[in-house]
């Protein structure tokens, strides 16, 4: 820029001369010019004989007068003529000439740094390849121990569900007058259950049964995924750090209604209503951590065998599932149990493994909705998002169809339409005497 600058000014500094050349020029042309008229005028004079002497002695002087600004401004132009030679000599002999070199010079030096940079990049990229084969073979080597059938079994083993394929439903003679017997070998133990199985299962046309299980994240929130004792474990410490959490929440709320007491009594130090905000949010976490907590505990009873046993696998289940082990029963149970997503409705998986429904499945649709057994008031807001649940409100008086089997949920009906699954939890339950006899 600087380079630059200096061009521009020498460029100007030339064009300012050459103006006052030509200013000096046309400045003597016209000099001479009424230089030449002047003495044609005082030559006219002198030869008329009828103009006086005084006239032609004023034609005279002004002629000379003439004469000599002519003879000024020559004198005027030449030096400056000599002045702009010389100035246009140096200009482009001198400083336009340096200008340039030391342009040249400064592009020089850039080209000199260019292939300096290029340089060092081409020794750095020649030290670094090495490095970069290393890589290469490591990956290779990597790409060779890839073990496709233990990678696949890794993730067998991480989804498997433990099920078993059902038997085969035996034929049922409608026909026959007499009181039709359900196979032990049916998915159904009852002509009630039977029915409302139909019923699920018409509703889930479609489904495959090994996909139902939906398994995101790192694990469940109530750690079904581990055995029984990891389980009990993790169960323990997440209790025990939500009662820390909520021993905090306290702390606070304690210290900021002491701070909120002094405020009132001594009303300079600070504004009383500037804590309430504060203290409210303190009352909500809390209240949500206690939430937290007994969500835990529940889970963490039924693993410790305080919750009545199920004996609801006994009924619902095939002769097939009967044979498995107790610790799969027990996984399954606890993979439908966990409300976080991974909640699987037991009784949905049985029906789904059925043969897809037909128009013949939808006759069931029709029949008699399970009897009420007694009435439920929710205790807390429940979002049932899964399949199978349905949400309910606190307060919220409710009908209760099927009781706790000890799984943790407790089967309700708003209406005809509406009826699913909440944590026996979040409700309180008031059991009719006469229908739970019946």
């Amino acid at each position: 820029k600087q380079h630059f600058h200096d061009g521009r000014k020498a460029q100007q500094h030339i064009e300012t001369c050459w103006k006052q050349l030509e200013a000096s020029k046309r400045r003597f042309e016209r000099d001479c010019k009424e230089a030449d008229r002047a003495q044609q005028y005082f030559e006219k004079m002198d030869a008329d004989i009828n103009v006086t002497k005084a006239d032609v002695e004023k034609a005279r002087q002004q002629a000379q007068l003439r004469h000599q600004m002519a003879e000024d401004s020559k004198a005027e132009y030449s030096s400056t003529l000599q002045k702009f030679n010389s100035e246009q000599h140096e200009h482009y002999y001198t400083h336009i000439p340096n200008i340039f070199q030391k342009i040249q010079e400064m592009e020089e030096r850039r080209i000199v740094r260019i292939g300096e940079s290029m340089k060092t990049f081409a020794e750095v990229d020649r030290q670094v390849i090495p490095i970069i084969g290393k890589c290469l073979d490591e990956i290779t080597k990597a790409a060779e121990l890839v073990d496709h059938k233990n990678d696949s079994q890794m993730v067998i083993e991480a989804f498997k569900s433990g099920f078993e394929p059902p038997g085969d439903i035996e034929f049922e003679d409608f026909t026959q007058p007499m009181k039709r017997t359900v196979s032990e070998s049916s998915l159904s133990n009852s002509r009630g259950e039977g029915r409302s199985e139909m019923k699920f299962g018409s509703k889930s046309k479609g489904k495959l049964w090994p996909f139902i299980k939906k398994n995101k994240g790192a694990g469940p929130e109530d750690f079904s995924n581990l055995p029984p004792e990891q389980r009990r474990k993790k169960l323990q410490q997440k209790v025990d750090e939500l009662n820390k959490d909520i021993q905090k929440e306290l702390d606070q709320r304690d210290a900021l209604t002491k701070m909120k007491d002094v405020y009132i009594k001594n009303p300079q130090m600070g504004d009383a209503a500037s804590v309430d905000h504060r203290l409210a949010e303190l009352g909500q976490n809390i209240e949500k951590l206690r939430l937290e907590v007994q969500k835990f505990e529940g889970w963490l009873a039924e693993v410790e065998g305080r919750l009545p046993a199920r004996t609801e696998q006994h009924r619902r289940q095939s002769s097939l599932y009967e044979a498995q082990s107790q610790s799969a029963v027990n996984s399954c149970a606890q993979d439908r149990e966990s409300p976080d997503g991974s909640y699987t409705e037991e009784q949905s998986q049985e029906t789904e493994m059925k043969v897809p429904a037909t128009d013949f499945d939808d006759e069931f649709d029709d029949e008699e909705p399970l009897p009420t057994i007694g009435t439920c008031k929710a205790l807390y807001t429940f979002e049932g998002q899964n399949e199978g649940t349905i949400s309910v409100a606190e307060g919220e008086l409710l009908y209760v169809i099927e009781e706790d089997k000890g799984d943790g949920w407790t089967r309700i009906r708003r209406n005809e339409d509406e009826e699913g699954y909440v944590p026996t939890s979040y409700v309180e339950v008031y059991l009719d005497k006469n229908a739970k006899g019946a």
